[in-house]
C-alpha cells in the first residue's frame, strides 16, 4: 500500500462516499487507547495459565502472558487466518511479530542477561534466553498491546478508502507520540487494520525498568509502566496529539468527545448497538417523511382540483338530487383516494419509528441517574480490583528479591560448608598422625576453638572414615 496525494479540503468539509460535502456544524469524534490487561483472571488462574499446553484459560483475558498467545496475536493482526493482507498496513515491524518481539528483547535486555549471568556461580540461577524465561514466567507478561481508534462506526460507514486511508499518517504520528509520551514502552510492531467497522492501530511493544539492584539490571516491567496513575496521564496526552494530527493531515477542524470519568476508553450513547439500529431507522425514515411531504403537496394541489369538480357537477334533469360526473373526473377521483390511503400508510410508518425512537431515548433519560449510579459502584469495585492488583504484583516482586537474596545466602553457606569440610579433612590428616602438631592442637583446645567432643568426633570420623558428618 503507497501513500497518495489528496486533495485539500477545508474545515466545513467533509468527504462523503466519495465526494465531498460542507459541514455546518463541528462534529466529534470518539477515540479509545486500550491496553491489553488480565484483571479479569483469577489469582489461581494467573498461577495456572502458563503450565497448560495451551497458555490459556476460558475466563476474559487478552494479555500477552507467553509464546503462545503472542503467536495467536501474530495470526490476528497480521491477518494469517484468512490470509487476507490487503485491508491491513504495518507501519512498525516485520511479517512477523513474534519475531519482531524476540529482536526487540535482544535488542534491550541481551547486554543485561550477559552482566547478570556473569555474576551467577550456579549454572541453574543463569539465564540461557531471556524471551523464553519470561514466556515460563507466570508472574509476569512476555508483551503488551495496545489498541488505538479515532472515530466509531457512525463516523467511518460512509467513507472510501481513499479517505480512510490518509489514517496511516494519523497511526504513524500516534507511534511517534506513544514512544515519546512512554520512553519504557519500545514497540516491536504496528499494523492498522482498515476491514473492521473502523481504522484501528493495534501495537505490541515491551514496557521495561531500568537500574534494578536484584536480579538483571533491565527487566519487564509491564505494572511499573502501565499503572492506574500513568494510563490516565498518557491517554490524555495521546488524545490531545491524535486530534491534532487529525486535523492537521485531513484538513478539518474536529473535536473530541468527552472521555467518561474514571474510564480508559469514551463510551457514549451513540455507541451502543440498539440506540445506533434506532438512528439509521430514524433517517430512513426522515428521508421517507421528506418524500411524503412533497406527496402531501401534490395531494393539496389535487384536493383542490377535486373540489372543482365537485363544485361543478350539475344535477341530472330526471333526479335533482343526483349529479352527473364524467368517467374522466371518477378517474381523478380514484387516483386521489388511491394516493391519499398510500401517503397516510407510509406517514403511519414513519410516525411508529420516530415513537418508538422517543419512547427509547426517554428511557434513557429516565433511567440515566441508576446507570450512574451503578457506574460509580462498578468504577469503586475497579479501582479495588486494580489496587489489589498492584498490591498482589508488589508481593510478587518483593518475593523474586528475597528469592534471589536467599539464593545468595545458599551460595555463602555452601562455600563455608565446602570450606570446613576441608578444614576437618586437614585435621583428620595432620592432627594425630605427627607429634608435632601436638602444641598446636593445644592452643586451638586452649582457646576453645576445639573441645573435647569435637577432638574426639575428627578422632572417630578419621578412623571411620566418615568425613561427610563434619558438615554443618
Amino acid at each position: 500500500m503507497t501513500n497518495q496525494n489528496y486533495p485539500t479540503i477545508n474545515s466545513r468539509t467533509l468527504v462523503y462516499k466519495g465526494g465531498y460535502k460542507n459541514m455546518d456544524d463541528k462534529e466529534e469524534l470518539s477515540y479509545s487507547l486500550h491496553l491489553s490487561n488480565d484483571k479479569n483472571k483469577s489469582k489461581k488462574a494467573r498461577r495456572s495459565v502458563k503450565n497448560t499446553e495451551t497458555g490459556t484459560t476460558s475466563l476474559s483475558n487478552n494479555a500477552i502472558q507467553n509464546h503462545q498467545q503472542l503467536s495467536k496475536v501474530d495470526k490476528h493482526n497480521l491477518r494469517k487466518y484468512d490470509d487476507d493482507k490487503e485491508l491491513i498496513y504495518t507501519i512498525r515491524g516485520t511479517s512477523s511479530i513474534v519475531e519482531d518481539t524476540k529482536n526487540l528483547y535482544l535488542e534491550l535486555f541481551e547486554n543485561a542477561r550477559i552482566k547478570y549471568n556473569e555474576k551467577q556461580t550456579r549454572n541453574d540461577r543463569k539465564i540461557e534466553n531471556y524471551f523464553n524465561h519470561i514466556s515460563n514466567d507466570n508472574k509476569r507478561d512476555l508483551a503488551c498491546e495496545i489498541i488505538i481508534e479515532l472515530g466509531d462506526m457512525d463516523f467511518w460507514v460512509d467513507k472510501d478508502d481513499k479517505f480512510k486511508h490518509k489514517m496511516i499518517e494519523v497511526f504513524r504520528e500516534q507511534i511517534a507520540d506513544l514512544e515519546e509520551v512512554v520512553p519504557n514502552f519500545k514497540i516491536a510492531n504496528a499494523t492498522i487494520h482498515f476491514d473492521e467497522s473502523s481504522p484501528h492501530l493495534h501495537i505490541v511493544g515491551v514496557p521495561f525498568k531500568d537500574g534494578m539492584k536484584n536480579g538483571m539490571e533491565k527487566q519487564v516491567g509491564k505494572s511499573d509502566v502501565f499503572n492506574k496513575i500513568s494510563l490516565v496521564n498518557i491517554q490524555d496526552k495521546m488524545r490531545e496529539y491524535c486530534i491534532n494530527s487529525f486535523n492537521r493531515i485531513y484538513h478539518l477542524n474536529y473535536t473530541l468527545k468527552i472521555k467518561e470519568e474514571g474510564r480508559n476508553v469514551d463510551i457514549n450513547v451513540a455507541n451502543m448497538n440498539e440506540y445506533k439500529k434506532f438512528k439509521r431507522e430514524q433517517e430512513k425514515y426522515k428521508k421517507q417523511l421528506k418524500e411524503l411531504n412533497s406527496k402531501a403537496d401534490e395531494l393539496q394541489n389535487k384536493s383542490n382540483e377535486i373540489n372543482g369538480i365537485i363544485d361543478n357537477l350539475k344535477p341530472t334533469i330526471m333526479n335533482k338530487s343526483n349529479y352527473t360526473i364524467s368517467n374522466e373526473d371518477v378517474d381523478k377521483i380514484k387516483k386521489y383516494i388511491e394516493q391519499t390511503n398510500d401517503t397516510t400508510s407510509n406517514l403511519r410508518d414513519a410516525n411508529d419509528i420516530n415513537i418508538v425512537l422517543q419512547k427509547y431515548e426517554d428511557d434513557l433519560r429516565e433511567h440515566s441517574n441508576e446507570v450512574r449510579n451503578l457506574k460509580k459502584k462498578i468504577k469503586t469495585r475497579d479501582d479495588r480490583i486494580e489496587e489489589l492488583k498492584y498490591d498482589l504484583n508488589d508481593a510478587n516482586e518483593t518475593i523474586d528479591e528475597l528469592e534471589d537474596k536467599v539464593s545468595e545466602l545458599q551460595n555463602i553457606v555452601d562455600y563455608f560448608k565446602k570450606l570446613w569440610k576441608k578444614f576437618i579433612e586437614f585435621l583428620q590428616n595432620k592432627f594425630f598422625s605427627n607429634d608435632k602438631y601436638d602444641d598446636f592442637i593445644n592452643d586451638l583446645y586452649d582457646e576453645d576453638i576445639l573441645d573435647d567432643n569435637d577432638i574426639e568426633m575428627i578422632q572417630n570420623n578419621k578412623n571411620n572414615d566418615k568425613s561427610d558428618d563434619f558438615e554443618r
